[in-house]
């Protein structure tokens, strides 16, 4: 798992383009999603902004917010009309001004760029990652197993090692 990292750990110089970024994918998600959102974002642009070269000072940075958003919208099912919340590909490009071939082709060039999929737990919304299968899965003995049916001190170690995001049953 990544660890969280916050604004200091990006690099003074590509600071001002994280800034603007995060300004941007903050509004969108205060009006129409939820701070989980930004704060996946906001991940997000740091990692950006701490890419060799980084590839925030290039390009629009309203079309980056919208591929950030889009990029974490797609792993999480955001486009999918059965979540909560739910929210057009479309309207999200819409909400920076962006069109939207613009804006999914960004949010997919991100998604390749840190390998992002659909449920990919780095990624997950925190309050989906108890319920996100493949935050559960881990090897043991060459088999791999959800680690939310294996004994408590195996899911413990497996725990301590970073394997899973929590502990079944304690507080996340």
């Amino acid at each position: 798992m990544e660890q969280n990292r916050g604004k200091d750990s990006v690099p003074k110089a590509t600071r001002p383009w994280f800034e603007a970024v995060v300004q941007l994918t903050d509004q969108v998600c205060d009006r129409y999603l939820t701070g989980e959102y930004a704060s996946l974002a906001r991940r997000l642009a740091a990692a950006l902004a701490r890419k060799r070269p980084c590839p925030l000072i290039r390009g629009r940075v309203t079309t980056w917010a919208c591929g950030v958003l889009y990029a974490v919208g797609a792993a999480n099912f955001l486009f999918d009309p059965a979540q909560t919340p739910h929210m057009r590909g479309a309207d999200l490009c819409a909400a920076f001004g962006v069109s939207p071939s613009a804006g999914a082709a960004k949010g997919r060039e991100i998604m390749r760029m840190f390998r992002v999929g659909q449920l990919d737990p780095r990624w997950c919304l925190p309050s989906r990652l108890a319920d996100n299968p493949l935050a559960w899965m881990v090897e043991l003995n060459g088999f791999v197993v959800d680690a939310r049916r294996l004994p408590r001190e195996l899911q413990e170690e497996a725990h301590r090692r970073g394997l899973i995001p929590f502990i079944p049953g304690e507080p996340a």
